[in-house]
């Protein structure tokens, strides 16, 4: 249980040398790539702990990325539905528009540092490839971005950013044409070509170190937030929520209040229901299994292979979530919950009516979440990881479900 759980020097023994949090986690990967894991793990713990990378990393996060984000009171809205206060964490504003670009600085300055000359990453709804290629340009490195067509119809204005900053976007026809395909054709890719580049994996997920690597980079959300929550209220929030595909807005998210006597939810995609095909909640309603180099908790199909999935939201319609997140079920220091379609556009539009605020749909999720618990609660606060902004999601949310 999560109050039997000693996380004092959490982030120094998980994940193990091995890459697990718990049972979870590990690197199952060709033996062709093992090399390639190795190189990057040694390099991470070596480069990124350097005083030289660290000094970098943070000039590049104040003065082209914009950090500090801010936290913003969303009065209107709190006052729209009682008495507990909603805040947001805006990674909206974060340079590029989400939380994406957070790791993918750190990993292409990563890739720079180690002499790599192009990087490869999958993308749903497209903010990770937007990241990607915004560091990219930055850094002088070529860059290759796979994305489903079904996610290039749905997001096309990321794809034409992409583009425009010199990405190689790379259509995937198979499968249903989503994130889980895109993923399969950039790992293909890589094992091609990682001699010469790295794949920068946009969630934690995949194999050893990634879901380490992308939860540290990520980790900046959430040690900012909880000191300038304090700073703003006297206290703590008495609860955090963040959405959860992959996963890693809420890794980062929740990093900084692990040790802290706070509520933590991560919000799943319900999408149209619980038929198998019909969510991407792999938490809720999956089982232990290995996918893309890593044992966690996935949705499988009556042949144990991972399962078709689905989502409003391009970024959360992912089989699997990552492996501490699995980990941190298992414990009961996080608790996770579902949010569907409708109830997370009815907070798309909420959170842009009152506010002025127009929400990424992954976000949604969890603006819709902290809407529910406000309701049935009496009194306190609410702190969301508001992930990114809906600019990519407007044509979409208008043609598929109208306006409100």
């Amino acid at each position: 249980m999560a109050e039997k759980f000693d996380f004092t020097n959490y982030f120094k023994e998980y994940p193990d040398e091995n890459g697990f949090f718990g049972p979870y986690g590990g690197a199952y990967i060709e033996p062709e790539l093992k090399a390639a894991m190795d190189e990057i793990t040694q390099a991470y713990f070596t480069i990124c702990k350097s005083s030289k990378f660290i000094a970098e990393l943070r000039e590049i996060r104040k003065n082209f990325q914009g950090r500090p984000t801010p936290i913003t009171y969303c009065e209107n809205l709190s006052r729209s539905i009682g008495d507990v206060q909603i805040y947001v964490k805006r990674e909206d504003l974060n340079h590029s528009g989400a939380h994406k670009l957070n790791h993918c600085m750190g990993e292409v300055l990563l890739a720079k540092y180690m002499g790599k000359k192009k990087v490869i990453a999958e993308t749903g709804a497209g903010q990770h490839g937007v990241a990607l290629a915004t560091a990219a340009a930055h850094f002088g490195l070529e860059c290759d971005i796979y994305m489903g067509a079904v996610d290039i119809k749905k997001q096309a204005p990321n794809v034409a950013r992409m583009k425009i900053m010199g990405a190689n976007v790379i259509e995937v026809t198979d499968g249903l044409q989503t994130l889980k395909e895109a993923v399969d054709a950039a790992f293909a890719a890589y094992t091609r070509e990682y001699k010469d580049c790295i794949y920068c994996i946009g969630s934690v997920v995949g194999p050893h170190p990634f879901p380490m690597m992308v939860r540290d980079f990520q980790s900046v959300v959430g040690f900012e937030a909880h000191d300038q929550f304090l700073e703003m209220t006297g206290e703590l929030p008495d609860a955090v929520v963040a959405c959860v595909g992959g996963g890693s807005n809420a890794a980062g998210f929740f990093s900084g209040f692990l040790t802290d006597p706070v509520k933590i939810y991560g919000v799943e995609p319900l999408g149209r229901g619980t038929n198998l095909g019909d969510h991407a909640a792999s938490l809720t309603y999956g089982e232990e299994g290995v996918m893309h180099g890593f044992n966690s908790v996935m949705l499988k199909d009556e042949n144990g292979e991972p399962a078709p999935v689905y989502s409003c939201a391009s970024g959360l319609d992912y089989p699997s979530s990552g492996p501490e997140h699995a980990f941190w079920k298992s414990i009961d220091r996080v608790q996770y919950d579902v949010i569907d379609d409708d109830a997370a556009i009815d907070a798309f539009y909420a959170l842009s009516k009152n506010e002025g605020i127009i929400p990424a749909v992954e976000s949604s999720h969890a603006v819709a979440y902290a809407m529910k618990l406000a309701r049935e609660q009496k009194h306190g606060s609410i702190l969301v990881n508001l992930s990114g902004r809906g600019d990519k999601d407007m044509d979409y949310v208008i043609d598929t479900f109208g306006l409100r």
